[in-house]
């Protein structure tokens, strides 16, 4: 199933794939660690943003249409990705 904020899950994944690559550049060109970790910060947290956004979207729009007992079952299978 496909949901309205797939689209800028999409975006925020692909710019987190960016920012990744130029990590990886960086670390080629011996770039000091802090800067390193900084930016490996910053994409973690795009990732993170990412899978709550999705997480959210699931719980408000597929949860509301399962079952009661099919819902608990799926929410808690989600949970462990909190």
């Amino acid at each position: 199933m496909k949901h309205t904020s797939h689209p800028k899950i999409v975006a925020r994944l692909k710019r987190a794939h960016g920012h990744l690559a130029s990590i990886l550049t960086m670390l080629e060109q011996n770039r000091p660690c802090v800067d390193l970790a900084q930016q490996l910060h910053a994409v973690e947290n795009a990732i993170c943003n990412a899978k709550r956004e999705l997480v959210n979207d699931h719980i408000e729009h597929c949860l509301d249409e399962m079952k009661r007992g099919d819902a608990v079952l799926e929410f808690k299978a989600l949970s462990k990705y909190l």
